[in-house]
């Protein structure tokens, strides 16, 4: 027979949430900083076909 579970308390939903949020505003500011660095031409860990190199190849 079928027994329900226990219910999970605020406090753990809250503290998995506050992870799930802080792991994605980490990743958010990552994102905006390389974005910023690539917009400025001082990125050096993001590579990318640049205008330049494709008058080169011709």
């Amino acid at each position: 027979m079928a027994v329900p579970k226990k219910k999970t308390s605020k406090q753990k939903r809250d503290q998995r949430r506050a992870t799930w949020k802080r792991t994605a505003a980490l990743q958010a500011q990552k994102a905006m900083s390389l974005g910023k660095s690539v917009l400025t031409g001082r990125s050096t860990s993001f590579v990318y076909p640049s205008d330049e190199d494709d008058d080169d190849d011709e």
